[in-house]
């Protein structure tokens, strides 16, 4: 029996996943690697106002109806009606999940003098109690909030910590997923300063004001057995829950298509290679106030509602019925798209939210509305601060968003006159997009006069020309590149020179024409005087022809007369002589 051949090939063991249950929640179960650690508890800490218990909440509501996890609610503060009534305002029936079995709210009412210090206290009775919740439903996950109301009457702090490692261990024994909420400390994470070295994960809020606007954070301090994200993101409490903002950019794994837009601007259009630029792709128009950046996005979703396809426009700078007003009166009637829901203007004030609550619109605008153009004017009016150093970020995100739906994305952002390095300039986001688009004013003649210019179109040959950009009754429009000599001419003084290029021109053909009829009038002169001499030459040929026949008939006669007289003579006519060579044979 022959022996195998030994495989050259080692297998390496794959290393033990943690396993982990899904929050539901958006952005956290990406900066988590997939959720919480399944079947352990994590404290979840913060200042009053943070968002502790609506996240905690959340996170059951989202396994009893998505995963189908039921869950254990425990409260020592709030009563159940409260919380039920709180999430409501994020379109959660609370009440009808209860009925259902898929989650039980128990409240446990505590006062601190009804609690007794001795050496038997325990916590044997929430036990039991909670047991017996887990059990009636068959409960995987768990909330207790908060912690500080269960052992804020224990001075003893050996037996609390005792009680506290005991609390995490049943909940572990019991294999649950839970999650601790706790008061944020003065010199630590939680009030006791030990829940944080127990749990195997612990996550902190925190609520802020910069610059008179709210912001909360959260931060994962720890998580045992597994990568995660250690940045503080920003999150939001909206009207469809808490979302969760990671500070870096999605990975780059979206896909691509090959298929064009156009832009509605048919010069434009060649310039970015004859078609547009690609779908899914994003392009920024930036200039100084005055260049026509909001018209040129205002084409941009003109275009595409003509296609029949979604446009949503975000204006920070005007209401909708401003920014209908205005594009009308060159030429580009949007209000039939809006009527026909083809388009829709979502317009605000900068001051209206934070640069996280406006990327959180965006987000539920953008899923909601399902559009495949969308244009922002502009994104440099987002911030009140110009020198916000979270703007960027914000767009980043915002774009990658837009790139994994596959919306194509245009951006308009103000720039200075006097801007002298513009890939540094206002909001710095250059280098994120596919397409830039600079937007000029030139003053010259005592006039200014737009222009554009293509400054990048990854993937696509462009037009490296400065074009005319000019807005009338029919729309906007680029005008040919005009040349005289070794310059290029715009404005006045591209008319100028048009209007001296036709009189020029003109006076040319008159002095073409009147050769051609010097030269005509020539040709009939000499055509005149072919012809006298043609007449003079037959009129001679005639004469000529009349005396050679009048000469012929003179000889005739001559000779029939002389004939005649012979004949009356009767003389015989001489003989004729001989040759010469005749004589000489004679001889």
């Amino acid at each position: 029996m022959a022996r195998p051949k030994k495989s050259t090939k080692t297998s390496v063991p794959e290393a033990p996943t943690l396993p982990k249950a899904r929050t539901g929640i958006q952005g956290l179960d990406e900066i988590t690697g997939g959720g919480l650690p399944r079947g352990r508890p994590t404290l979840l800490c913060g200042s009053a106002g943070s968002g502790k218990t609506m996240l905690a909440a959340e996170f059951l509501v989202h396994g009893a109806i998505d995963y189908d996890e039921p869950g254990v609610f425990m409260m020592f503060e709030e009563s159940a009606e409260e919380l039920a009534q709180n999430l409501r305002s994020l379109g959660v029936d609370l009440d009808k999940l209860q009925r259902q079995r898929k989650i039980v709210v128990d409240h446990v009412h505590i006062e601190r003098n009804e609690i007794q210090e001795t050496g038997e206290y325990d916590l044997e009775g929430l036990f039991i109690r909670l047991g017996h919740a887990i059990d009636t439903i068959g409960a995987t996950r768990v909330v207790l909030d908060t912690i500080e109301a269960l052992f804020s009457g224990l001075p003893n702090h050996a037996v609390l910590r005792a009680e506290l490692r005991r609390l995490f261990r049943w909940l572990k024994d019991r294999g649950v997923t839970a999650i601790v909420t706790g008061e944020r400390g003065e010199n630590s994470l939680t009030r006791f300063g030990l829940e944080e070295y127990v749990a195997d994960c612990v996550i902190l809020l925190d609520h802020r004001i910069e610059d008179q606007v709210s912001t909360r954070r959260l931060r994962i301090v720890k998580y045992r057995g597994t990568e995660h994200g250690t940045n503080e993101y920003p999150f939001l409490i909206a009207k469809d829950g808490i979302s969760v903002l990671p500070i870096t950019s999605m990975r780059l794994d979206h896909q691509v298509s090959r298929e064009r837009v156009p832009t509605g601007i048919d010069g434009l259009d060649d310039m970015l290679g004859g078609s547009g630029p690609y779908r899914g792709s994003s392009t920024l128009v930036s200039g100084a106030p005055g260049t026509g950046k909001s018209s040129v996005g205002a084409s941009f979703v003109d275009a595409a509602c003509r296609r029949g396809d979604r446009a949503l426009l975000f204006a920070y700078e005007e209401s909708a019925s401003q920014l209908l007003r205005n594009m009308a009166s060159i030429g580009l009637d949007l209000e039939p798209w809006c009527r026909q829901g083809l388009l829709r203007i979502d317009a605000s004030r900068p001051t209206l939210h934070g640069l996280e609550q406006h990327l959180v619109h965006m987000y539920e605008l953008v899923r909601e509305f399902k559009p495949s153009v969308v244009v922002v004017d502009p994104i440099s009016n987002l911030t009140m601060d110009k020198g916000d150093r979270l703007l960027k970020p914000t767009l980043m995100r915002l774009i990658d968003y837009l790139k994994q739906q596959g919306v194509t994305a245009l951006f308009t952002s103000l720039t200075s006159d006097l801007a002298g390095d513009l890939a540094d300039s206002q909001v710095g986001v250059s280098s994120l997009m596919d397409t830039w688009i600079l937007l000029s004013n030139i003053a010259a003649n005592g006039e200014r006069t737009r222009t554009l210019q293509v400054l990048k179109s990854r993937g696509m040959p462009h037009s490296h020309q400065v074009r005319e950009f000019v807005m009338s009754d029919h729309g906007v429009d680029l005008v040919d590149v005009y040349l005289s000599g070794d310059r290029v001419l715009t404005g006045t003084a591209r008319i100028s020179q048009v209007a001296q290029e036709a009189a020029a021109g003109e006076l040319r053909q008159r002095d073409h024409e009147r050769r051609m009829n010097e030269l005509g009038n020539h040709r009939k002169a000499i055509d005149a005087q072919i012809a006298v001499l043609n007449a003079q030459a037959e009129e001679r040929a005639g004469e000529v022809t009349f005396a050679i026949e009048r000469e012929r008939l003179a000889a005739d006669r001559l000779s029939a007369r002389s004939r005649a007289i012979a004949q009356s003579r009767d003389v015989p006519p001489p003989r004729p002589r001989p040759a010469a060579s005749a004589r000489k044979g004679a001889k």
